[in-house]
């Protein structure tokens, strides 16, 4: 077991060192947020399994706090109402499960954050086109080769792994990035 972890650490820090060069469109993407809540414009994220987790960190923490106090900012994490997925999936189909969100809840100058490991989820894809059709900014936190996620967003940071693990252990640095920019811009407003 001991052998394993070290070999699984060695990875991260492989993955990690490989991820400095997206530094510029970590910062980038994080400008991003910092732009649209100033604005009071909204966030919307979205991933599936581990994914979803993401997505819901990064919304709780906008709404609640990450380390220092400051108003709530608004962001809703369109994996988090079971009962809204499954009428959606049930009435639209899988695929539309973000994408019918946005419809309801997206405004032109909000940003849409979507997490995926491959890339490649079609109701990603959907949510992804729906933002740009409807004025949205978007953000697409991604791993591997960027899948069919790749080129539709406004912002991509693509993890330099084909490690579902390590992809998203290179995500939550990501977004701890993002919510320790937002919070040194609007902490005092």
């Amino acid at each position: 077991m001991t052998n394993e972890i070290s070999r699984q650490l060695d990875d991260l820090i492989v993955t990690a060192e490989r991820s400095k060069t997206l530094a510029p469109g970590i910062a980038a993407a994080g400008d991003e947020l910092v732009r649209a809540l100033s604005a009071g414009r909204k966030v919307l994220t979205a991933g599936n399994g581990g994914s979803a987790a993401d997505a819901l960190h990064l919304a709780e923490e906008l709404m609640g706090r990450f380390i220092q106090d400051r108003r709530s900012l608004p962001a809703v994490c369109l994996c988090a109402d079971p009962t809204l997925l499954t009428c959606i999936g049930n009435d639209y189909g899988f695929d539309r499960l973000f994408s019918r969100q946005i419809e309801g809840l997206g405004g032109q100058g909000d940003v849409l954050v979507v997490f995926s490991s491959s890339g490649n989820s079609a109701n990603l894809v959907e949510a992804l086109k729906s933002a740009r059709l409807r004025g949205l900014k978007s953000i697409a936190l991604l791993g591997k080769s960027g899948g069919r996620c790749r080129g539709l967003a406004d912002h991509e940071v693509i993890v330099p792994s084909d490690t579902t693990a390590r992809v998203q252990e290179i995500h939550t640095l990501v977004l701890h990035c993002w919510l320790t920019a937002v919070e040194a811009a609007l902490v005092d407003r």
